[in-house]
C-alpha cells in the first residue's frame, strides 16, 4: 500500500472538515492539506440542511445569548464565540461572494435559497487553495508516531503531522479515538419530534399554535414557542427545544412520557375568569364556533369537544364543570408521548468526545498532541436554527488559527 505524506489531514468532508481545510490552507499556504472523506462526495449534511436551503447560521450577535442554544457546550463555546462569531461567519461567506439573508425567526440562508451555493463555494475555495480531497477513503486506523500520525484508509496509508477530526457523529471514528485514550459520551438522539396519538390533534395536521408552554411531566424540562401539529404528533420549536435540552433524560424514559401543554400561556384561574366573562358577553354565540385566545379555529374546536361541550352549546348553556374542563384543556392539557421521529432529515445526536478532554482555545486534544476536533464529533449539540453549523464554523476556524 502506498504512503502519502501531508502536513495536515482532515478526516471528514462535511461542513466542519471543509471549513477547517479552507481556513488552514488560506492562513498557512506553506502547509499541504488534504481531506479524507469516506463517501463518494462530501458535504451531504450541508446539502439537505434547512430543506435543501442550508441554514448557515442564526442572527444572534451576542456570545452570551448565542451559547444558550447549546444544551451541551454552552460553557465551553463562550470563549470561542468571542473569537469567531455569527458576524464573522456572515463576513466570511460574503467575502467569497455568498450573500446571506435573515428570515423572521432569525435563521440565515444564502440569498439563492439553495444549499448548492454553499457547496460550490467550499469546492471552489478548496480547489483554489490546492486542498486535496480524497473521496471513498474510509479511515480504518490512526496511529501516533514520533512526529505525527499514520492513518490507514480503505485505499492508502497516509502520514500526517497534524490531524483534524471532523467526522460528526461517527461511531467507528469514536472507537478509534477511544483507542487513543479519549472518552466518548454515549450518543443519544437530539432534535426530534414527539409521536402522539390523541383525538385532540387527530385530523388537523399543519395547525400551528403560535406560542405555547410545554412541560415534561415529572421533570424540570420546560420550553416555549410555536407548536406544530403533524400527522404523527407534535413538532416545531417548542418541541424541538425540549428534545434537545432533554435528550439524555428522554432517552432514559425510552421516549415514553407525558407532556403538559399550556396553549395560551395563562394560569388556570386567570383563564377560568376569562371564560366566565365570555359566558356573559358571548351568551348567544356557539362556543364551538367562536375561537378565543388567538387559537387556530380547528384546534379550538378540538379542545371544546374534549371539554364535553357539544357543537350546539351556546356560551349561556355551559355549566361550571364544562368551563373548568375547558380552562384545563387550554392551560394544562396532558398528552401521552409514545415515541420520537427524526426532525426532517436533520439527524443530530448528543454525545461524542468528552468536552473536558479538549482545549477550547485551540480545539486541540488535551491528551494527544497535534490532534484537533471540529463540529459534532465532540459532545456539543444545539437546538434547530443554524446553531449546529455555527459550532462547526467556529471550531474549524479556531483549529485553523492554532495549527502552526
Amino acid at each position: 500500500m502506498e504512503t502519502k505524506n501531508y502536513d495536515v489531514v482532515i478526516i471528514g468532508g462535511g461542513a466542519a472538515g471543509f471549513f477547517a481545510a479552507i481556513n488552514i490552507a488560506e492562513q498557512h499556504p506553506e502547509l499541504s492539506v488534504t481531506i479524507l472523506e469516506r463517501g463518494k462526495e462530501g458535504l451531504q449534511k450541508v446539502k439537505i440542511s434547512g430543506g435543501g436551503r442550508c441554514n448557515v447560521t442564526h442572527a444572534e450577535f451576542i456570545p452570551s445569548e448565542l451559547v444558550q442554544n447549546y444544551p451541551r457546550g454552552e460553557k465551553e463555546l463562550l470563549g470561542p464565540f468571542h473569537t469567531f462569531m455569527t458576524g464573522d461567519t456572515i463576513a466570511w461567506f460574503e467575502e467569497r461572494g455568498v450573500e446571506l439573508k435573515v428570515e423572521d425567526d432569525g435563521r440565515m440562508f444564502p440569498v439563492s435559497d439553495s444549499s448548492q451555493t454553499i457547496i460550490d463555494c467550499f469546492l471552489n475555495e478548496a480547489r483554489k487553495l490546492n486542498v486535496e480531497v480524497l473521496y471513498n477513503h474510509s479511515v480504518k486506523s490512526i496511529k501516533p508516531i514520533k512526529n505525527g500520525f499514520i492513518i490507514g484508509t480503505s485505499q492508502v496509508e497516509v502520514e500526517a503531522k497534524k490531524i483534524v477530526i471532523a467526522t460528526g457523529s461517527n461511531p467507528k471514528v469514536w472507537k478509534l479515538l477511544e483507542g487513543l485514550g479519549h472518552s466518548i459520551v454515549p450518543p443519544v438522539p437530539s432534535l426530534f419530534t414527539f409521536d402522539i396519538t390523541d383525538k385532540r390533534i387527530k385530523d388537523i395536521p399543519g395547525v400551528v399554535a403560535k406560542n405555547v408552554e410545554v412541560k415534561v411531566v415529572g421533570t424540570d424540562l420546560v420550553s416555549e414557542g410555536p407548536l406544530l401539529i403533524t400527522h404523527v404528533g407534535l413538532s416545531a420549536p417548542a418541541i424541538l427545544k425540549l428534545s434537545a435540552f432533554g435528550a439524555l433524560e428522554l432517552a432514559k424514559l425510552n421516549y415514553n412520557f407525558e407532556i403538559e401543554i399550556n396553549f395560551i400561556k395563562q394560569d388556570f384561574e386567570t383563564c377560568l375568569n376569562d371564560l366566565k366573562e365570555k359566558k356573559q358577553s358571548l351568551a348567544k354565540k356557539l362556543v364551538y364556533g367562536s375561537a378565543q385566545f388567538d387559537l387556530p379555529k380547528r384546534l379550538w374546536k378540538k379542545l371544546v369537544v374534549a371539554s364535553h361541550i357539544s357543537e350546539n352549546d351556546r356560551w349561556a348553556d355551559i355549566n361550571k364543570g364544562q368551563l373548568q374542563e375547558l380552562a384545563e384543556q387550554l392551560t394544562k392539557a396532558i398528552f401521552k408521548v409514545t415515541g420520537k421521529s427524526t426532525f426532517k432529515e436533520e439527524f443530530v445526536t448528543a454525545g461524542g468526545v468528552d468536552l473536558k478532554e479538549i482545549n477550547f482555545k485551540t480545539f486541540e486534544s488535551k491528551l494527544v498532541p497535534n490532534l484537533y476536533f471540529a463540529g459534532e464529533v465532540i459532545n456539543v449539540d444545539a437546538v434547530t436554527g443554524g446553531f449546529n453549523f455555527q459550532n462547526a464554523w467556529t471550531g474549524a476556524y479556531l483549529v485553523a488559527q492554532s495549527i502552526v
